[in-house]
């Protein structure tokens, strides 16, 4: 049982009131009035206008009476309302321990004080200043027992007012992990952005200046990329590679002409559009003529430029690497064909290509038989061209080849018209006698042994021919009369004399043309 009075309790409870008013922000009731606490050394209550009896006994604690009120002259009430005992504050000092008391006896009942004195006795006494209460926390219990007094619940009104709930704003929790999935998704959305920017280049133009790049075919995307960033034409051959598969482009393979620090997108454009045809003629080059013969061919079929300057020089071929004698000209190496070149195409690109088809085309002949012979590969190149000349037939080509394998062996002159038609620049018309005794190297009835340089540009049959002759004993040849190009060989000058006897019966049937095809 508590053992406050019923003022303390009921001051306790304003001031509950008050507080919980002044938190809701309402007007608060009148503060509670002190609550009195008499000394114990004044109990004796005072009669106004007589004589104070003397005070009785002081009895233990748990059996004080209530101090005897003034009672204020009137009428006496109906009932006298029994005085409450009010709990001593502090006692001066210990008391000794009682003995179990025996049941009290009821108290004297008490006239309650005038109101004017029990408003001056309140007045005057000192307010008992109450201890502020601390807030209740989280899952406390806030029974009216447990709280201190002074404390004003949520919700709680003014006295007479009724209650209302209190609106306490609940505290938003932040789900755990919330920043990092924001951050998470941010570096995702920079990453996406930087491999975006990085892949279609929207800063990029076509680039500048001139890249030559070859592909060689079979060449994947990947390492095409990487070619084009050592090359400087892209940034980066993986964001190039993967430009392509998103677009699922077909790379090209051949040679293209680029430029320094192109988009993507341009460099795959470049590389996947399959350009126009260009207009292009075919140049036909035939076997065994020569500069001179071949500049007006090369023109009427609609090369530009100056032909025999062209075929002087050239970076792409040295002829002394060859054996050829310092001033060489290309002559033997200008390789015949059939050439596709562009509308318009220089004499330049014409003889730059038949350099490389000479390379090409000759890689394989074995020159083992001439370097016995000591014969260089110039030497060869120069009875290629002598073979081309003589021979119409590809069976014959290599008899030929022995016939003149067999004279340089033997100190006997080649003999050999073509070459004195290559000294006069006669190749249609019959040799005159004074042509025939000119002096120049390149007639070899005059000289023995090799005309300085080739008498023209053979094919690969007869270069072929010309280092690996055939073993046999001849040492002459001429056409055959009625042979359709055949030729007719021997080993000694008697045979080869009836040879020739038979050729000039038939050329004068003939009315003086060629005897190879007779008439009937």
């Amino acid at each position: 049982m508590s053992d406050r009075t019923p003022q303390e309790r009921e001051a306790a409870r304003l001031e509950r009131e008050r507080r919980r008013a002044l938190e809701r922000g309402e007007q608060p009731p009148p503060a509670p009035a002190p609550v009195e606490v008499p000394p114990q050394a004044d109990v004796t209550p005072a009669v106004a206008e007589e004589t104070p009896e003397p005070a009785p006994p002081i009895a233990p604690v748990e059996h004080l009476p209530a101090p005897i009120a003034d009672v204020a002259p009137g009428p006496p009430a109906p009932e006298p309302v029994p005085a409450v005992p009010e709990p001593v504050s502090a006692a001066p000092e210990p008391l000794p321990a009682a003995p179990e008391p025996l049941p009290a006896a009821p108290e004297p009942i008490a006239p309650l004080p005038p109101v004017a004195a029990r408003h001056e006795a309140s007045s005057a006494a000192p307010a008992r200043t109450l201890p502020a209460a601390a807030p209740p926390r989280p899952g406390q219990d806030t029974d009216d027992h447990d709280i201190p007094i002074g404390t004003v619940r949520p919700g709680a009104g003014a006295p007479g007012m009724p209650r209302q709930p209190v609106s306490v704003p609940r505290r938003r929790r932040r789900r755990p992990g919330r920043m990092a999935v924001l951050g998470c998704g941010a570096l995702v959305l920079a990453l996406v952005a930087y491999f975006a920017f990085q892949t279609f280049n929207p800063l990029k133009g076509d680039g500048s200046g001139v890249v030559v790049v070859r592909i060689p075919p079979g060449t994947g995307t990947r390492q095409i990329g990487n070619l084009l960033a050592r090359r400087g034409v892209v940034g980066s051959g993986f964001f190039f590679s993967l430009r392509a598969k998103l677009g699922g482009d077909t790379l090209r393979s051949g040679t293209f002409t680029l430029k320094h620090d192109m988009s993507n997108g341009a460099a795959l454009t470049a590389l996947t559009t399959v350009p126009r045809a260009a207009a292009t003629i075919k140049v036909l080059i035939p076997e065994g003529p020569g500069r001179r013969e071949v500049a007006p061919i090369v023109a009427r079929q609609g090369v530009t430029g100056d032909y025999l300057t062209a075929s002087s020089s050239s970076a792409r071929l040295n002829p002394r690497t060859y054996g050829a004698p310092k001033g060489a000209s290309l002559e033997g190496f200008l390789f015949p064909a059939t050439y596709d070149l562009a509308r318009g195409a220089s004499a330049t690109t014409l003889v730059r290509k038949q350099l490389d088809a000479y390379k090409a085309n000759t890689a394989g002949i074995n020159y083992a038989y001439a370097r016995k012979k000591n014969l260089t590969r110039y030497d060869v190149l120069t009875i290629a061209s002598i073979i081309e000349r003589e021979a119409f037939r590809d069976k014959d080509r290599r008899l030929v080849a022995a016939v003149f394998y067999n004279r340089l062996k033997q100190g006997i002159s080649l003999g050999s018209d073509a070459t004195t038609r290559y000294a006069v620049n006669n190749f249609t018309r019959p040799l005159k006698v004074s042509q025939l005794k000119s002096t120049s190297p390149y007639n070899t009835r005059v000289h023995t042994g090799l005309p300085p340089g080739p008498i023209g540009n053979p094919g690969r049959a007869s270069i072929a021919a010309a280092a690996d002759p055939a073993r046999v004993p001849y040492l002459f040849f001429i056409v055959k009369a009625c042979g359709r190009g055949a030729l007719a060989f021997s080993s000694t000058n008697a045979q080869f004399q009836k040879d020739v006897a038979a050729y000039n019966a038939a050329r004068a049937r003939n009315g003086g043309s060629d005897p190879s095809v007779c008439k009937k």
